[in-house]
């Protein structure tokens, strides 16, 4: 692999601002070849983005990128639905702002455990790499939210690669809702046929990215030379990113797991990923509430009337507290 620049985006707000600040400190830590344009989605998540002044980050402001197209149809979506319909305009936006040969979309929830290198080794001269969820067959919801997920998703500026973009970019202006239908679910489900409807487009076999509360039960995990890895029968994956899809750090000190309480962790899943994720939130809230005069309001606080409306008691108390946790730094 050459040492040429690896060019990724992201988009998020103030709501998934110390989420966002993670997943770039994770990747920054992992890939000392990435750099990362962000495009802010509100004045709070722009400004603190840019006080950062991080070397090989990029803040754009919606002012920079909305275009007449995407600004038709913002009235008509809700601010999750608007961000989605972005998605495939960031990647584009980039490929030609910039120039660049190949961008990669990263969600602002992701926490890399390794260099995502392998994987464009993978993807080799193909043009187009999607992932799948990969689901625990009890947990396979690719009916209603589609076999892929956008979570890590690269386009080269190739004929194949902008031609899928540009597809994909009209189907989400024409639609893009949380709404299941039979063949579309968000900007999500679009990916279902991306194999037989375009050339060059490549699913991802790395087993390592996009390990996820929905397929996580299938895999041994241990720790080896400081590097983490999953097992699936007799394959070996280094864990290249978890989507920690849903995570909150309660205001009791408390974790919570996303709306699916039905995912199920064994103890050690909980303390090699969602320990290490959580005391990351924690730093990376204090320096945002620094950053910001202790003016930010923390994603991760939810009040305790709504967790103890919306989960039982037995699932309340599978739940660890913080205070069990190591207070190392994290990188």
């Amino acid at each position: 692999m050459s040492n040429k620049k690896l060019n990724f985006c992201t988009l998020f707000d103030s709501n998934y601002l110390s989420r966002g600040h993670v997943m770039l400190r994770s990747l920054f830590k992992m890939e000392s070849r990435a750099f990362v344009y962000v495009f802010a989605f509100d004045e709070i998540c722009e400004s603190v983005l840019k006080s950062w002044n991080h070397p090989r980050l990029q803040v754009i402001s919606l002012s920079e990128f909305e275009d007449d197209e995407l600004l038709a149809v913002k009235p008509t979506r809700s601010p999750a639905e608007y961000c989605w319909t972005c998605t495939p305009s960031v990647i584009r936006f980039c490929l030609k702002k910039y120039n660049l040969d190949a961008c990669t979309y990263i969600d602002a929830d992701l926490f890399f455990f390794s260099s995502p290198k392998i994987l464009f080794e993978e993807m080799g001269d193909k043009s187009v790499l999607i992932t799948e969820h990969r689901y625990t067959p009890e947990f396979d919801q690719s009916k209603a939210c589609g076999i892929y997920c956008v979570q890590f998703m690269c386009f080269k500026s190739d004929e194949c690669g902008l031609k899928v973009l540009e597809w994909w970019r009209s189907a989400c202006l024409d639609w893009c809702y949380e709404i299941i239908e039979e063949d579309r679910f968000g900007d999500q489900k679009y990916l279902d046929d991306w194999l037989d409807r375009f050339k060059g487009v490549h699913s991802l076999q790395h087993l390592g990215a996009g390990v996820a509360p929905w397929n996580i039960q299938q895999y041994e995990i241990f720790k080896n030379e400081n590097v983490l890895f999953i097992k699936k029968d007799h394959d070996v994956f280094p864990v290249v990113f978890y989507h920690f899809q849903d995570f909150k750090r309660l205001s009791t000190g408390y974790m919570h797991f996303g709306r699916y309480a039905r995912y199920i962790f064994t103890d050690i899943q909980k303390k090699l990923f969602y320990h290490v994720y959580s005391l990351a939130l924690i730093e990376s809230n204090q320096w945002i509430e620094k950053m910001v005069n202790g003016q930010y309001i923390k994603n991760y606080d939810i009040k305790d009337g709504w967790f103890k409306r919306f989960f039982n008691k037995k699932f309340r108390k599978s739940l660890r507290p913080l205070e069990n946790i190591s207070e190392k730094k994290y990188g």
